[in-house]
């Protein structure tokens, strides 16, 4: 039976969704009523993932009373998954010590992170109160290019010497086991720290005791330089299925690994990035969009919708110098939104699957031109099928058989167009160093809607001959 006064109990019996709603109205509701011991008791049994989530649903004054009612441990993991604003608006309320024990106490990387995030007045305040050993690490992260392997691996790992023996490396692994980010894979270096070797904690556990590192070892390590782009990190960790994997700096130094945690909110961050641009530049920065402020967001948003204005006004202009063709067959203006609209469509499915594509490696293998041809194929396919449909819909609608023609014919022509620029637009932005995601949208609508317009009336000119 459930005790309905122990709330440990009470959690227990719900789903980790149920249990993350349920948090956080409580808490939300204890606070309110100022039942600060209710409120800490309903924290103790919950996972320290889904406290962030709970204090991160509060309302801005409660977050940092909510914060306070943890122990110092609980704070420091809970403070790890907090959101980057959230986080922020918790180091501007605490006092100085508070801060310090916190980010004192988190992984170098993370701590690298909340750092970006933060005014650099804000930053320099806290790098000195660091330890000498946490600002050491922090500062050597934070010399590396954001984006790369540098800036978002760890150095708190463990490193083996090929001479040393099973036993030893295993007395080794326990006294740093509490100071490193895994101990599931370990890493072997020679004098110079160069890195000449990987280990699983498997085989080092299933090895004989007297066996030395050098005999059990990988010698053929896969690893990444300091100045890897981190989408290449998050990919090769997924093609080998690695927890971590070491980073190495010029001279083959072992100066760190990036973990698969960090891997997959990068992967959650790139492919965020790259469907708000798909969007049309819709960017919301460090934070969250709905976290963004609202002019901030439409200042970014207006250039691209700009862009399409004036793109609409191009179009209007070649509609208004066919109204001599418009005059003598009305009708053609009826299909114009279709045309536009279906290449449109089909530009954008193109570009989608392209620029996916590309962030995948997908793509590696085919190169630019055999992908455009096959695109143009697609879009030859997709145009065949839809104008046949169109054709028999424009005739059935207005009863002449060479307008219809003249809007089948054209969205075959304009499917193709569609799917050429659309598989086209992202390999020339990414050869001229733009974003391919960002750039691909306004520029695919462009040329749809004024190319298509033009080949439009061209062709019906030709098929009506007027």
């Amino acid at each position: 039976m459930t005790d309905r006064n122990n709330p440990s109990s009470t959690l227990q019996n719900f789903s980790r969704r149920e249990l993350r709603n349920l948090v956080r109205t409580q808490l939300l509701a204890l606070l309110e009523q100022g039942d600060l011991q209710g409120a800490k008791a309903i924290l103790v049994p919950v996972q320290p993932a889904d406290i962030a989530e709970a204090i991160e649903g509060l309302p801005e004054p409660m977050q940092v009373l909510a914060f306070r009612l943890l122990s110092k441990g609980e704070a420091i993991e809970v403070y790890e998954y907090l959101d980057h604003s959230v986080q922020e608006a918790l180091v501007q309320e605490f006092k100085r010590q508070d801060v310090i024990d916190i980010v004192d106490k988190m992984s170098p990387d993370d701590r690298a992170r909340l750092f970006d995030e933060l005014p650099a007045k804000i930053v320099n305040r806290l790098l000195e109160q660091l330890s000498p050993s946490e600002r050491q690490a922090t500062a050597l992260l934070l010399g590396y290019e954001t984006g790369t392997a540098g800036r978002i691996m760890t150095p708190e790992l463990i490193s083996l010497k090929e001479g040393m023996t099973v036993t030893q490396a295993l007395e080794r692994i326990r006294y740093l086991a509490k100071n490193t980010e895994t101990i599931y894979y370990l890493y072997v270096t020679d004098a110079a720290r160069r890195l000449t070797g990987t280990l699983s904690l498997r085989d080092l556990v299933t090895a004989d005791p007297q066996e030395t590192i050098g005999e059990i070892m990988t010698r053929d390590a896969i690893c990444v330089h300091t100045d890897t782009d981190q989408e290449e990190v998050a990919r090769l960790i997924q093609r080998y299925d690695f927890l971590a994997v070491p980073v190495v700096d010029r001279e083959q130094r072992l100066v760190g690994i990036v973990t698969v945690d960090d891997v997959i909110d990068i992967i959650q961050q790139e492919t965020t990035e790259d469907i708000y641009a798909l969007g049309g530049g819709v960017q919301s920065g460090g934070d969250g969009y709905f976290q963004s402020n609202l002019f901030s967001i439409a200042r970014k948003r207006v250039v691209w919708l700009f862009v399409l204005l004036i793109t609409n006004t191009v179009t209007g202009t070649i509609i208004k110098a066919e109204e001599e063709i418009l005059q003598k067959v009305v009708t053609l203006a009826a299909f114009i939104p279709l045309l536009t609209g279906t290449g449109g469509n089909v530009g954008a499915q193109s570009s989608t699957v392209v620029i996916r594509g590309m962030n995948t490696d997908e793509i590696r293998a085919l190169g630019p031109a055999q992908v455009i041809v096959r695109e143009a194929l697609a879009g030859l396919l997709l145009g065949s099928m839809l104008g046949t449909i169109a054709t028999i819909w424009a005739f059935f609608l207005q009863g002449n058989l060479s307008v219809a023609i003249a809007v089948g014919v054209s969205l075959v022509a304009i499917s193709v167009l569609a799917s050429v620029s659309g598989s086209a637009l992202p390999f020339l932005f990414r050869l001229l160093g733009l974003d391919p995601a960002l750039m691909s949208a306004p520029f695919i609508t462009t040329a749809v809607d004024v190319l298509g317009v033009l080949i439009y009336f061209n062709l019906a000119r030709v098929i009506l001959r007027v």
